[in-house]
């Protein structure tokens, strides 16, 4: 056990008493309430932050991921403390998918008095607002967030989904099973994070499996892809590897559409999205992703997201306009109760005491067996979903993936 880990223990036995002690005579006089513990009213509320993008390029996946939450929040409105109940309030900030907004996001989720934090879709804003939330002392769940730098040196940040060498490794993995792929293009932003991280994995498990990558980086903001798709096809890749925003993601597949092309496109999580879908309705492109969560993995909570979805205000609109299920709403539902584990575990709405608690969280959600390891705070995942577009409108299982098979 880590050095840093027995000190969270202790320290969450500590602020756990107290709150529990706190809890029997809530709003006593000469007692102050915890960060997020209550409001103007008086009422018992936890507010936990939503540091997710709802504009800019990556706000389809943010409102997807947000969906989750909103809907778990309805199904598990409060929390019980000793004897209180709490009302726990979602709280949304616009990162707007850059980071040069997500600092003031971050900061945003701070002055509201948040205990805590899920989020974000995108790991270079993750990465951004992280500091933010480390110097403040409020914990943040990273959801979909994969970049290994997103926890890393920051004990504030945990996270539920797999990490970028694992994903990497079962793309290049896959090409070469699938397609015997010799030959890999990879295509991303220039300075994204993301991107270029995980073409680096990919690149070196590809390579170390004897094949050869061609890489290129666009600009951002860039809108015209065909110089890069006809080198790909006159380089004779076997694969395009292309792990891009949802919107880079929708271009480059309706002009290598238009263009003919008729090389498999390999996507990571963030092409795992109904507008990528929508792109690749009617064509020919070959397109596979890997993912979170398939449709179907767990029927009662498909069956209530897609109620909710048609159900709730605004819901089928952030959704796309259907209700097909994206993996990232699925794993923020299932980090919600992540987070109300860490709260209950507690027994406090202070940060410090669920910062402490949560590196013991563990907790059977819809997208599988969730539990943090003590270095970084990461998910201990093993399993990675890989899908194909039907053309026209869903996505098909291809295979599960997992660490033992790589």
């Amino acid at each position: 056990m880590k050095a840093k880990k027995v000190l969270a223990l202790a320290l969450s036995c500590s602020l756990a008493l107290a709150a529990l002690a706190g809890c029997s005579s809530s709003g006593s006089e000469g007692e102050a309430p915890a960060t997020g513990s209550g409001s103007a009213s008086g009422e018992n509320v936890i507010r936990i932050g939503m540091f997710e993008p709802s504009t800019g390029d990556s706000a389809s996946g943010g409102k997807k991921e947000m969906l989750g939450m909103q809907y778990a929040n309805s199904e598990t409105p409060t929390v019980t403390l000793g004897d209180v109940e709490y009302t726990i309030e979602l709280v949304p900030a616009d990162n707007g998918s850059t980071t040069d907004k997500a600092p003031t996001a971050a900061s945003q989720l701070v002055s509201q008095g948040v205990s805590l934090v899920l989020g974000s879709y995108g790991s270079g804003v993750s990465i951004a607002g992280g500091p933010v939330f480390g110097e403040a002392g409020i914990p943040a769940i990273g959801v979909t967030c994969t970049n290994p730098n997103v926890t890393a040196g920051n004990d504030y940040y945990f996270r539920i989904c797999f990490l970028d060498p694992f994903q990497g490794t079962v793309l290049a993995n896959f090409a070469v099973d699938k397609f015997d792929a010799e030959v890999a293009y990879c295509l991303g932003e220039a300075g994204n994070e993301y991107d270029q991280g995980l073409i680096a994995y990919f690149t070196q498990a590809f390579e170390a499996a004897g094949g050869t990558v061609i890489t290129d980086s666009f600009t951002t903001n860039n809108s015209d892809f065909n110089s890069y798709l006809n080198k790909a096809r006159s380089e004779g890749a076997d694969v395009i590897f292309t792990p891009v925003s949802i919107a880079y993601a929708t271009q480059i597949i309706t002009q290598a559409a238009s263009l003919g092309i008729d090389i498999p496109f390999l996507g990571s999580d963030t092409l795992d999205d109904n507008m990528v879908l929508e792109a690749a309705s009617g064509t020919d492109i070959q397109l596979y992703v890997s993912t979170f969560y398939q449709e179907g993995g767990d029927p009662e909570f498909d069956a209530g997201i897609k109620e909710y979805i048609n159900t709730a205000s605004g819901a089928l609109e952030a959704n796309g306009g259907n209700d097909t299920i994206a993996a990232v709403t699925a794993m923020g539902y299932d980090a919600y109760y992540v987070a109300l584990e860490a709260i209950k575990a507690a027994g406090s709405s202070d940060p410090a005491a669920i910062k402490a608690a949560l590196w013991d969280v563990e907790y059977d959600g819809v997208s599988g067996h969730i539990a943090f390891d003590d270095v970084n705070g990461d998910a201990v995942r093993d399993t990675a979903y890989i899908k194909h577009s039907t053309n026209d409108g869903a996505w098909e299982l291809e295979t599960v993936q997992t660490v033992a098979e790589q």
